[in-house]
């Protein structure tokens, strides 16, 4: 009788630990299930560096490339560079006075590893725009050259619209919405809110009779809705897409919108 109670005991005892390890075990697979998708945006620079017959040289603006690159990649996102011809695209001198430094043009200086990636950049042609979920443009004069004219640029800009991923663009960088188009043929800016390097800050800087085209009006004359905040301060504007900025100061910010369209 002693035997079967202790017996009896033992099956309860193993039944209970049975039942408290089924109901934990569904805790411990959510755990070891649940994954956070890597976010892949494209960063695309400006293979140009001739300002024009100025004899002065050009490139893609340091500010405009660092400010948004460490904002997107301190927050995990995995940037990858490209530009028309591959390798080190030329970096405006400008960009690199004093005059123009910023934390994050001071942590770009410091960051071998950064630089390794820009003497690295992949080449436009081989890049696969399926493999991202966004593309950024930084600015610098170089882009009114090259990547306004640049067909390998503008299909890529096209599928990543027609997509439904987020296009960006900072200072003279929506010089590269120029040609593309979208899927009903219209130019991509046509109706859409967009901002760019103003005509009055161009003038500024004494280029207005330099530039192969002057970006505000080739933006408007796409039939884009263009707007401007003062000179020199940031601003940006985002409509459906399609986001753009007016000069270096607005990089971030741009970067900040752009964020947003890939957390949603």
């Amino acid at each position: 009788m002693k035997k079967i109670k202790y017996l009896m005991v033992v099956l309860i005892i193993i039944t209970a630990a049975s039942c408290k390890n089924e109901k934990q075990t569904p805790k411990v697979a959510d755990a070891t299930t649940k994954t956070e998708k890597i976010m892949n945006v494209l960063f695309v620079l400006t293979s140009h560096e001739d300002l024009g017959e100025t004899g002065e040289k050009t490139g893609f603006w340091i500010e405009e490339f660092a400010s948004p690159y460490y904002f997107l990649a301190d927050k995990g996102v995995k940037v990858t560079i490209a530009s028309p011809k591959g390798g080190q695209p030329p970096i405006d001198p400008k960009s690199e006075l004093a005059d123009f430094s910023t934390p994050a043009t001071e942590r770009y200086n410091k960051d071998a590893a950064t630089k390794e990636l820009i003497k690295n950049t992949v080449k436009l042609e081989t890049v696969n725009p399926a493999d991202y979920d966004a593309v950024f443009y930084p600015g610098g004069h170089g882009p009114l050259w090259d990547l306004a004219e640049d067909k390998t640029s503008i299909a890529l800009i096209e599928n990543f619209y027609n997509a439904n991923k987020p296009v960006a663009f900072v200072c003279h960088a929506p010089a590269a919405l120029k040609h593309p188009k979208k899927a009903d043929g219209s130019p991509l800016v046509k109706g859409k809110k967009v901002t760019g390097f103003s005509n009055s800050e161009e003038a500024a800087v004494q280029l207005t009779e330099v530039v192969p085209f002057l970006l505000e009006d080739m933006l408007q004359e796409n039939g884009g809705t263009y707007s401007k905040g003062t000179d020199w301060a940031p601003y940006a504007l985002e409509d459906g897409l399609l986001i753009t900025g007016q000069n270096p100061a607005s990089s971030e910010l741009v970067a900040e919108l752009l964020l947003k369209q890939l957390e949603k």
